[in-house]
């Protein structure tokens, strides 16, 4: 009989253990969002929260977990636009000049696998866009070897680096036929198929952030710099003012976002003369990071508080198909598409974000009701949280990207 019983307990402990396995499983393998945060008082630190973004789950869009970092929060910002098929996550503070790199393969336990500043002579990185490769090219804004007397200089460069953090290579920005111009990249769109670069020149510090008017175009294989043009002026003179987003269109043509709130289509990248015209004009100004979703191009409108959805299936003639509004005084800023279930995050000026529903029939949007907080408001609230790092406070999103 106790041979029996040990027998029972035995075949008991492995169906359990077995059972705790397959629910740990089924957890790892769920669908998440990695929301970039700071401490919107800027008293605590930069973390990454991990939120249920799997629609069927009964913890859609409730906190997971979080991952914290020990820099005290400057400047949230970037994260990768898409999740990179290693997992490994480049996110940076951009005032204080730091990135981290984030493994985020096992969603409910991520971890830093380490953080850079400063690089191969450059610093204050941008953005981050992967290679055929596996590697990201980076944007850095600004170089060691163009300060003058402590002063940032007009000029930066991109920098290729592996998941460990190590620099591949890099290349200046700085153009001698373009002396004395804003030369700083903020973003680039990666076209393998062509071997080239388009990065924009925009500044993220406030005294030079309408001084930039440019484009560039690198040779991916080599990052020789080729060509660096000026942007259309177009009709209302600022909608080219200060380009920062690249996004490659359905028709294989650069748009770029502008704070002055026009797109800019580049074409002809892979001639000697590539050509740029201002196609679009959004209301207003200081608008963020769009989206292209098949031939609709979603951009966050602050002048709205809300989103504006423009067809770009005839990209010389955009023509809005719809706008959503958020709420009132929210100014949004980021947006990120999931793939997965076919909705759109955004997070702006407020301790918030949303998520919403595109109808790629239509290119309708709609606010996502069943991602809401415990009160039934839309969206996930970070404002005053007990967060699971062992921090209380409000956080303030950035940089969303969903898990693959």
């Amino acid at each position: 009989m106790r041979r029996l019983l040990l027998a029972f307990a035995l075949l008991f402990s492995i169906a359990h253990l077995s059972l705790e396995s397959q629910e740990q499983e089924k957890k790892s393998t769920g669908h998440y969002m990695f929301a970039w945060t700071g401490d919107f008082g800027h008293e605590g630190n930069d973390f990454l929260a991990v939120i249920d973004a799997d629609p069927a789950s009964a913890s859609y869009g409730k906190l997971i977990t979080t991952v914290v970092t020990d820099q005290p929060t400057m400047q949230v910002h970037h994260t990768e636009y898409v999740m990179p098929a290693s997992g490994m996550l480049f996110a940076n503070d951009h005032l204080a000049g730091r990135t981290f790199i984030f493994d985020v393969r096992e969603p409910l336990a991520p971890k830093i696998v380490t953080s850079f500043t400063d690089m191969a002579g450059y610093m204050h990185p941008h953005s981050y866009l992967r290679l055929p490769n596996g590697h990201v090219l980076a944007s850095f804004q600004h170089s060691h070897h163009d300060m003058v007397e402590g002063q940032l200089g007009g000029s930066g460069g991109l920098v290729e680096i592996d998941d460990q953090g190590k620099v591949i290579r890099s290349a200046s920005s700085a153009d001698p036929a373009f002396p004395g111009a804003l030369l700083t990249p903020y973003s680039l769109a990666v076209l393998p198929e062509i071997d080239r670069v388009v990065s924009t020149d925009s500044s993220m510090h406030m005294d030079n952030v309408f001084s930039g008017v440019s484009y560039q175009v690198w040779r991916l294989s080599d990052l020789k710099l080729l060509k660096t043009a000026n942007l259309d002026i177009g009709n209302n003179h600022y909608g080219h003012v200060s380009p920062q987003e690249p996004r490659i269109g359905p028709d294989g043509a650069v748009y770029v976002q502008t704070l002055g709130c026009g797109i800019e289509r580049i074409s002809d990248i892979d001639k000697d003369q590539p050509t740029s015209k201002l196609v679009y004009n959004f209301p207003g100004s200081m608008c963020g990071v769009p989206t292209i979703v098949g031939h609709y191009f979603i951009q966050s409108v602050p002048i709205t508080h809300g989103l504006i959805v423009v067809d770009i299936a005839n990209g010389d003639k955009p023509v809005e198909v719809s706008r959503v509004k958020l709420s009132d005084g929210f100014s949004p800023h980021w947006t990120g598409w999931d793939a997965k279930t076919q909705r759109v995050v955004v997070t702006g000026s407020e301790p918030r974000l949303y998520m919403l529903k595109l109808d790629q029939a239509t290119g309708k949007l709609t606010m996502d009701d069943a991602f809401h907080d415990a009160d039934g408001k839309p969206g996930f609230d970070f404002a005053n949280r007990d967060w699971p790092h062992g921090w209380k406070g409000s956080g303030l999103p950035h940089g969303v990207v969903f898990s693959r």
